[in-house]
């Protein structure tokens, strides 16, 4: 396994030309990396998929950890982003018999969100059917063109939709909706991330005796929801509303999860 400075890709490297690899990001606050032995599993498992060698989670941390100390970040709150590519050589499609991957790790100051964020329902959809929808692979470009079609009609996430019209997840979050007390997020099946905040937001509404419920529905769900929020590891719990739509009044369920989330953030 090659290490680099996030500066140093040859001009070969598979992640480059082929988007061949996977990344995490993953928060660094009050001193220490947030989460970050959950980060390097996820990694192995994509990994696994994709037919690579992963870090092991000491390797991962401290090259995550080298990056926050590089960037002078070491007091700040950061985003810290681990990239794994499949390393260089093979020509086309293939890769070499024994491939050589290549880490590598960048920070940067990350502060955490102060409003609600408004969506909107990207043209764009997101294909289930794909394995790479479920891994955070290199890539990543239609979650780019989502973010960018929203972004320019003046929202500050986009919502994506699978080919089957169900809601998946956003641009860079997953999604939950509460509606008659009960909490809902997208099935593993619409194409959504298992994404680790999400993970704990799940297990925090356990603690509260409310059950999360995975479905497949569409863009009516949100609509119909009495409370939509996001999820990711650099946001915690953030309130959401669809683009056109009043903001979000306070939910006391969601100020109850937003506190539980708080620990990861």
């Amino acid at each position: 396994m090659t290490e680099s400075a996030e500066d140093a890709v040859p001009l070969d490297d598979r992640g480059l030309l082929l988007g061949d690899g996977l990344f995490e990001t993953l928060l660094y606050a009050r001193g220490g990396l947030v989460l970050a032995d959950q980060h390097a599993a996820r990694m192995a498992a994509g990994a696994g998929v994709l037919g690579l060698p992963a870090p092991s989670a000491e390797v991962f941390a401290a090259s995550a950890l080298g990056a926050v100390a590089r960037a002078g970040l070491g007091a700040a709150r950061a985003a810290v982003r681990v990239t794994l590519t499949a390393g260089s050589g093979g020509r086309g499609l293939d890769r070499p018999p024994d491939p050589q991957v290549r880490l590598l790790a960048a920070a940067a100051p990350s502060a955490p969100p102060t409003t609600p964020a408004s969506l909107m329902v990207a043209t764009l959809r997101r294909n289930q059917a794909s394995p790479a929808s479920r891994l955070k692979t290199l890539a990543y470009l239609d979650n780019v063109l989502a973010r960018r079609e929203a972004t320019a009609a003046g929202a500050n996430e986009a919502l994506m939709l699978n080919t089957l019209g169900e809601v998946a997840c956003a641009a860079a979050a997953n999604v939950f909706w509460l509606r008659e007390g009960a909490l809902f997020t997208p099935a593993a099946e619409t194409g959504r991330l298992d994404g680790l905040m999400a993970r704990q937001v799940a297990a925090a509404a356990g603690r509260l005796g409310v059950g999360v419920h995975q479905v497949r529905e569409g863009e009516a769900a949100l609509t119909s929801a009495d409370a939509v929020f996001l999820t990711n590891s650099l946001i915690g719990l953030r309130s959401a509303y669809l683009l056109g739509r009043d903001p979000p009044v306070r939910n006391p369920l969601v100020e109850a999860l937003r506190r539980q989330a708080a620990a990861f953030t």
